[in-house]
């Protein structure tokens, strides 16, 4: 799909088992191509970074298989080095494969090539290359310098001793030194220069290089010994944990959305440091629970998310989650030290800017930190995600704030989450809409305005937009033919209907609407294809809590096709003309019985074999046969399929 709507959202409570760890899958299976034996790996996540480590490996000569369709993987363990001395890599815009590969080849004493999408080669590695070239290793750059793409080649190399690297661009590169190092087989040292960012990352490379069999000695977060002699060793079998970057949004979702919404695969027994984005959100005053392998959020009571100013270096992935959750705050919120955005898989200071302004936030920009105010009032917006997948998942979030949202390039939450949106819905509760269609004069805009009446809702009759459309062009002296104007006149219309009446601004035009020329200009306006589809984004606008009821020909297929109440109301064209023919003689207003019914049954026929929006019963729309019945009978209908 180029893009996914979202509609507004009313609410999110549920359970959501979480796939597995990026960080923690692409770490576990470059450990387990080194080390001797094999490696079971269980609920490895299935994304499109684990995918590019696995092509790799395999191209490598390391030996892997997967259990049928389950995330369960054995990896057959190379025992050292990579004995495929010579490769050309493709590792798209994977980070954690890109990083701890290039160390790992460097160490391998082969000649290999190693490139990516055109935004890995925007995505600094020099400090890494820098520090592998201290221990004699050959690595060019075959683009710009401190870039990818690499061409690695053979090369002496000199361990032992103390290698030095930077720590304040991204934790990835004194991870890939610390998990190549034990390829030399000597004692090194690794200092860090400047501040570590994204410490907990470190702590999950310590943590799952001890269960390989070799433990790096750590003197605070500036040095790291690595020992001599040591090799990497199968645990046999290993759990990749629940991703927590990915509860983050999950966890925001219950604590904007009441909640409670329940995250499993990570908890209190988590290595990843992102499941202090739980903290966060407690400061921001959301109730959470903790469990040894799960976590659930709800809302503060009785009131909005607090603002706040946070230091969110140790919490970088999930921090952008929190950005998007100050739009529900109280004040302005300050993100401060994230510097590391920058030099993500996008920009993703400078994205989250950009995509934050569009719902009407007003966000100030600085080189490691971002001030977000949150607008009164959301605005619909089409949400740019960069390649990036968390600026999808993020954005998501933008619903809960009873505002439409469109996602655009959905799919590029491969990247980590495939099933991303349809977990997001299976928690998460749109504004309902009441779809009601049928016949002209079946009396359905009556039934939609006595439902929207008894439930409370807001109501749309579509039929009055294409009339105020052409009203509204008749007062700006519009010609029907000029379909531009039309449309413009189309997307801004100031029109609303309350207890049954049509209001174009502040004016009631429910009988100006009606008029002979506006009925013409109408039917003309209605088969401009601009003009239906700037209404469309239009119709959609009146889909606010607490629910719509929506009357008109293409309600429930083209414009709210996710309804969850379809109704077909028609009756004979007999009834229908008796009907209208009532309503003209009380009226005082002259009428032909014989010629109202020709001029339904004509038009029924025009409907039904209309090109655009024809005439017709959805399949999952329910048939409401009015002939016998008055309107307290249908108005009942209609509430008793909305309320079972």
């Amino acid at each position: 799909m180029e893009f996914l709507d979202l509609p507004p959202l009313l609410g999110a409570s549920g359970r959501v088992r979480l796939p597995g760890s990026k960080s923690i899958s692409n770490r576990t299976l470059l450990l387990a191509a080194l080390s001797e034996g094999e490696t079971d790996i269980r609920d490895l996540l299935a994304s499109d970074d684990v995918e590019r480590m696995l092509e790799a490996l395999r191209v490598l000569g390391v030996e892997w298989s997967c259990d049928g369709e389950s995330d369960n993987y054995r990896v057959r363990g190379v025992g050292g080095p990579f004995p495929v001395k010579a490769a050309d890599l493709f590792l798209g815009n994977a980070g954690t494969a890109f990083r701890p590969l290039t160390a790992a080849l460097a160490l391998s004493g082969g000649e290999y090539r190693l490139s990516g999408v055109p935004r890995m080669h925007e995505r600094p590695i020099g400090d890494l290359v820098d520090g592998l070239r201290q221990i004699g290793a050959d690595i060019g750059y075959a683009g710009n310098d401190g870039f990818p793409p690499l061409h690695i080649r053979p090369a002496t190399i000199r361990p032992g001793g103390v290698v030095r690297v930077r720590g304040d661009v991204s934790s990835q590169f004194l991870t890939a030194l610390l998990m190549a190092l034990p390829l030399t087989g000597v004692e090194t040292t690794v200092e860090v220069v400047g501040e570590l960012i994204s410490k907990p990352y470190i702590g999950i490379t310590l943590d799952l290089m001890a269960r390989f069999g070799v433990v790096v000695r750590r003197e605070g977060w500036e040095r790291f010994i690595v020992p001599g002699a040591a090799r990497y060793r199968s645990p046999g079998v290993i759990f990749v944990e629940g991703d927590a970057s990915s509860a983050s949004y999950f966890l925001a979702a219950g604590a904007i959305g009441g909640g409670p919404v329940r995250v499993e695969g990570v908890g209190r027994g988590s290595i990843q440091g992102d499941v202090r984005f739980a903290e966060a959100l407690e400061q921001l005053g959301a109730r959470i629970d903790m469990g040894d392998n799960w976590i659930e959020a709800r809302a503060p009571e009785g009131a909005r998310l607090k603002a706040f100013d946070l230091d969110l270096n140790h919490i970088p992935d999930a921090a952008m989650t929190l950005a998007v959750a100050a739009l529900f705050a109280d004040g302005p919120c300050r993100l401060r030290n994230i510097a590391s955005w920058r030099v993500k898989e996008t920009d993703r200071i400078a994205a989250m800017a950009n995509e934050l302004r569009k719902v009407g936030a007003t966000v100030e920009e600085g080189p490691d930190y971002l001030c977000v105010t949150a607008p009164a009032r959301l605005v619909p917006a089409a949400i740019d995600t960069y390649d990036d997948h968390r600026m999808a998942m993020c954005f998501s979030l933008v619903s809960l704030g009873d505002c439409r949202v469109r996602i655009n390039d959905p799919k590029c939450v491969n990247k980590t989450f495939p099933t991303y949106f349809a977990r997001f819905g299976e928690v998460t509760r749109p504004v309902p809409v009441v779809a009601i269609d049928g016949p002209s004069a079946s009396g359905k805009g009556t039934v939609a305005a006595r439902v929207a009446e008894a439930l409370g809702y807001h109501c749309l009759d579509s039929g009055s937009l294409y009339r105020l459309v052409a009203l509204a062009a008749m007062r700006a002296g519009v010609s029907f033919d000029d379909e531009p104007a039309l449309a413009g006149l189309a997307a801004t219309l100031p029109a609303r209907f309350t207890d049954g009446r049509v209001f174009l601004g502040g004016e009631d035009v429910t009988d100006a609407i009606r008029t002979e020329e506006a009925s013409v200009g109408a039917s003309k306006v209605a088969v401009l294809a601009d003009v239906r589809a700037a209404l469309l984004d239009r119709q959609r606008e009146y889909r606010h809590a607490p629910g719509l009821v929506a009357e008109g020909r293409d309600m429930g297929s083209v414009v709210f096709p996710d309804a969850g109440t379809k109704i077909f109301l028609t009756a004979t064209a007999q009834a229908r003309a008796e009907r209208r023919y009532k309503q003209l003689m009380e009226k005082g207003m002259a009428a032909n019985m014989q010629s109202l019914l020709k001029d339904l049954q004509d038009r029924d026929a025009r409907d039904a074999a209309r090109p655009v929006a024809p005439l017709q019963k959805l399949p999952d729309a329910a048939l409401l046969d009015t002939t016998e019945m008055d309107v307290e009978q249908a108005v009942g209908f209609v509430l008793d399929r909305v309320r079972s």
